[in-house]
């Protein structure tokens, strides 16, 4: 249920932002919106960086996501501002791997017990909300 409400979500962000209300005033407002989202996405995995434990694997781990999960945001950015369809598309898709891939690095922080499943289950929920975003923005981007 939780999953289904999160996808429905995600793909109503996806259709106001790629749609917008009908206005490019309306447009502009909710990319701007998916950007800031991914920008917040990608300073809350930089605090939680800071506060994982200074063993190697957990800083091994935590690096790499470090790295895909601040990618995510910038990709995007280059999207918001592609020069054509094809780059748009070539760029969300870049987001959605590293989104997927961040995913990956958390899933991995749990399992291993480095990090208690709690603590890094908003970081996982929107994860899968900015997935479902992403996978929206492509599909429609590629039909229209």
């Amino acid at each position: 249920m939780q999953k289904e409400e999160s996808s429905e979500r995600g793909e109503r962000d996806a259709r106001q932002s790629r749609k917008g209300s009908g206005s490019d005033l309306g447009r502009v407002a909710n990319e701007k919106d998916l950007r800031d989202r991914t920008k917040t996405f990608a300073l809350r995995i930089v605090r939680m960086f800071s506060a994982l434990p200074k063993t190697t694997e957990a800083q091994v781990l935590g690096k790499q996501l470090l790295r895909s999960g601040t990618s995510i945001g910038a990709n995007y950015r280059e999207a918001f501002r592609a020069r054509s369809k094809a780059e748009f598309i070539a760029k969300c898709g870049d987001s959605l791997r590293e989104i997927e891939e961040s995913a990956y690095w958390l899933e991995l922080l749990v399992e291993s017990g480095l990090v208690s499943a709690g603590k890094l289950a908003p970081l996982r929920q929107e994860c899968e909300e900015l997935t479902a975003i992403f996978v929206t923005i492509l599909k429609r981007a590629k039909t229209s």
